[in-house]
């Protein structure tokens, strides 16, 4: 299956609670974190509300 990086780039501070539990359950808490995660539904759903705040590459 075919698996994305992802890395916080922006800072959660002033972030909704929202934004701040999805950048949780990816495995992101500080600005630098890197996340290896299958390329899935439900990933890329969570990866669009916080869209502004990642980058993400193709693995």
């Amino acid at each position: 299956m075919e698996q994305i990086k992802i890395t916080l780039t922006g800072s959660l501070i002033g972030s909704s609670p929202k934004q701040k539990a999805v950048a949780k359950s990816l495995g992101l808490a500080k600005i630098g974190d890197t996340t290896v995660q299958a390329n899935d539904a439900c990933v890329m759903g969570k990866v669009k509300l916080v869209a502004h705040l990642v980058k993400v590459e193709n693995v």
